[in-house]
């Protein structure tokens, strides 16, 4: 059975599956309640190094969480939108929706592998795990997304088979 799913598009389907509610969860709380959110598992990492490192007030630290939460809100808002684009098959066929996952990758990636450094530089190991696996998750996806050829060069005609047809058939030219 012929099928037109790409490895990399039901990679980011699994991705999807995962990260949106998760990440929509921390940030409605951090929306919610930013600053005990803020201490939960997903986010203490980032919350200690604004508390310890960067010395921010009460209203900058709130601040902080509700930039955490709008990162957040959009990653899992592209793959939503990633995995909307997907239930179409023309735009499945032509590649349309990876450049939503593509964002939704590299911003998840950044946001993951910051928070992971913070979460090395005030010893949580747990929120460093947490973070890295969510790295992994993200950079696997990206990686092949990468290897995987593309479907438009697969469809796109050979050079070979393409006959020239002038638009003058009766005007023949005379070398």
């Amino acid at each position: 059975m012929k099928t037109d799913w790409r490895i990399s598009s039901v990679n980011g389907v699994l991705l999807a599956a995962y990260i949106t509610p998760t990440w929509l969860i921390v940030a409605y709380r951090l929306f919610v309640t930013p600053i005990h959110a803020l201490y939960d598992r997903p986010n203490i990492s980032v919350a200690i190094f604004i508390s310890d490192h960067l010395h921010l007030s009460a209203a900058a630290t709130i601040r902080m969480a509700w930039l955490l939460a709008l990162a957040k809100l959009t990653v899992a808002g592209f793959l939503l939108v990633f995995s909307a684009l997907l239930t179409r098959r023309s735009v499945r066929l032509s590649g349309g929706c990876n450049e939503a996952l593509a964002f939704a990758l590299t911003l998840g990636s950044v946001i993951s592998f910051a928070s992971m450094v913070m979460a090395s530089q005030v010893a949580e190991p747990e929120a460093m795990r947490l973070h890295a696996t969510e790295l992994l998750l993200f950079l696997g996806t990206a990686i092949l997304m990468l290897v995987e050829p593309s479907t438009q060069s697969a469809a796109a005609p050979s050079p070979s088979t393409a006959t020239f047809e002038p638009n003058y058939p009766a005007a023949a030219q005379r070398s």
